[in-house]
């Protein structure tokens, strides 16, 4: 049996953490009280009850009570009842946006700025997020790759990595993404925007792929750009930075900027890490020339 406790940011994806699990079997509660826990965890470890996997939510609408939690965790371990803690997190202006967006009241601003409740709930739940068997950084993740990496967690019991790589393409005169890591101007390539009939391709089509990656400069790139970020990854990870956002830009966003973005998700997608590939801009000048 598996006794998951789901913590983190408000407004980080826990409720839809909590959907995601019920929907594979899980017996979810959701802000169960603190004192509450071992009993639980006791009636859900009761072989009669024939309870396989379980998640409880718990986060800063415990209140006074979430500082009870330390204890709770230390009697469940004494009691050797087995838990995993699951965090979400995502950076302040993500959470910001996402309050504005669902006009939902912070639960620690209630008469005052999101941010100031952030600030606040980010020092309450420090301890938690130090504890986590599994952390989440949500703020560049949808809904369907939360609901991914959670399966790969929980349904699949792969193993996980809690470092998430981000490789976004971009094009600069809309700007750099604001939480770029590292970013790599790739402008310095040939540009298959001249070849009027690979103008109207994009990176993830064969004909700019091979027209871009014929060029040993492009090969040379690539292979450079993976052997640094592989001696980079782990020194972040040492560090306890759990993502990186890898960003790749050129003039268009569409062909050289995509195709090595991709080529550089490739290389890394095999590795221990979770890593996924977004073209932030791929499609931005058809909309806004239609």
């Amino acid at each position: 049996m598996r006794f998951v406790i789901v913590t983190g940011m408000s407004g980080a994806g826990k409720s839809t953490t909590l959907k995601t699990l019920e929907d594979i079997g899980y017996f979810c509660v959701d802000n169960l009280p603190i004192q509450l826990i071992k009993r639980f965890a006791e009636i859900a470890y009761d072989k009669e009850n024939d309870i396989d996997d379980v998640a409880i939510g718990v986060d800063i609408r415990s209140g006074v009570y979430l500082e009870q939690l330390s204890e709770c965790l230390a009697e469940l371990k004494s009691a050797n009842y087995d838990y995993e803690i699951l965090f979400l997190d995502s950076n302040d202006d993500v959470l910001i946006k996402r309050y504005k967006e669902t006009r939902r009241n912070h639960p620690l601003a209630r008469d005052g700025r999101v941010e100031d409740g952030i600030k606040i709930e980010r020092s309450r739940i420090a301890f938690l997020r130090k504890e986590a068997d599994y952390i989440i950084d949500t703020t560049s993740l949808l809904t369907r790759e939360l609901k991914s990496e959670l399966d790969k967690i929980f349904l699949e019991n792969s193993e996980y990595s809690n470092f998430i790589i981000s490789v976004v393409s971009f094009v600069f005169k809309y700007g750099i993404p604001r939480d770029a890591d590292l970013v790599f101007d790739v402008r310095f390539l040939p540009n298959p925007y001249y070849d009027l009939e690979l103008r109207p391709f994009t990176g993830n089509d064969e004909p700019v792929r091979d027209f871009v990656m014929q060029h040993d400069v492009a090969k040379e790139f690539l292979n450079k750009t993976v052997d640094l970020l592989e001696f980079l990854i782990p020194n972040y990870i040492k560090e306890g930075k759990n993502g990186l956002v890898i960003a790749v830009g050129c003039t268009g966003g569409k062909h050289r900027s995509v195709t090595l973005a991709n080529g550089i998700y490739k290389e890394l997608e095999p590795s221990p890490y979770s890593v996924k590939v977004e073209h932030r801009d791929i499609g931005k000048d058809v909309i806004r020339k239609g």
